[in-house]
């Protein structure tokens, strides 16, 4: 029997997004596309494999006990493949799509972004929201190439990589009545506080940061991005805490001044992720040094 290998990442998209739409925008084919090979799909291997219900595609116990086997032979495949041609980040026209997290947005892209401007001008980023389920980005499927953020019970397939730690410190306005250079922990308590809200494991451990040295905030307003705090602070009497990195930025801003925070809240990290069929691939393999370098050299920048 003919197999046709083109119709098994129809099928891995199919199980990772459950929606015949979202699996065809995922693949970059039409929808009608997509449903002609999942009848073709039906045909190769004898099941339904996917049954529509009120709440999307579920699959079939016949392509639940496939999904493994067919992810690993597509990882192997790749590996076979992609391992043998070779890479010239120079001449190199390719579009990566690839998953950060808001920290990682802020500090680490633009300087990824410009090192890939210098360095490889034809290598184009496509990036997608790191939500709090590392399915949601794709990286589980293999279909985005890397995922950037703190990284928390990751699956056999993803190799996990260590890119790394930054610390948490204060943020007020620049002629704030209450504070001048050092912020105390009873100010701190009894000031009014941003709260920025990141989706994932960042938000959790500062929260457990502060849990852990007993230290309360009276949060006045919660915000979905660091790009919201540094207005709302310059017109109010408001703090905020923040990763260091993050404060680098804002310590431009003359508007702002900041301070060590009242206790040591201790560091978090940030890692990278991508699936195992790209663990040989040179293009990948290139494009994780670059980020890991831009890493390095922005972990070595003095604090603010």
């Amino acid at each position: 029997m003919r197999y046709d290998l083109n119709l098994l990442p129809v099928f891995l998209a199919l199980m990772e997004e459950r929606n015949v739409t979202r699996a065809a925008a995922r693949l970059g084919i039409t929808q009608p596309a997509l449903s002609n090979a999942l009848v073709r799909l039906r045909d190769m291997l004898q099941d339904p494999l996917f049954i529509r219900e009120r709440y999307g595609m579920q699959p079939t116990q016949k392509a639940e006990s496939l999904a493994p086997g067919i992810a690993a032979a597509v990882a192997r495949l790749d590996e076979l493949i992609l391992g043998q041609q070779g890479f010239d980040p120079a001449k190199a026209e390719r579009l990566f799509t690839i998953a950060p997290n808001s920290y990682v947005e802020f500090v680490l892209v633009p300087a990824i972004v410009a090192r890939l401007r210098e360095r490889a001008p034809g290598i184009r980023l496509r990036l997608t929201p790191y939500g709090t389920d590392l399915a949601e980005t794709g990286a589980i499927s293999g279909e985005t190439a890397m995922v950037l953020g703190r990284i928390v019970d990751p699956p056999d397939n993803l190799v996990v990589q260590h890119l790394m730690d930054d610390g948490l410190a204060c943020v007020v306005r620049a002629d704030h009545p209450q504070v001048n250079k050092r912020l105390s922990r009873k100010q701190y308590e009894q000031l009014k506080h941003v709260n920025v809200l990141p989706a994932g494991r960042l938000r959790a451990g500062l929260f457990q940061a502060l849990e852990r040295q007993g230290l309360r905030r009276d949060v006045a307003v919660s915000v979905t991005h660091f790009l919201a705090i540094p207005e709302m602070l310059a017109v109010t009497d408001y703090c905020t805490t923040l990763p260091m990195q993050i404060c680098r930025h804002l310590a431009g801003d003359a508007r702002l001044k900041v301070l060590p925070a009242p206790v040591d809240l201790g560091t978090f990290p940030t890692e990278m992720a991508w699936h195992v069929r790209y663990r040989h691939d040179p293009a990948h393999q290139w494009l994780r040094a670059l980020i890991g370098e831009v890493a390095m050299q922005i972990a070595k920048a003095p604090a603010p």
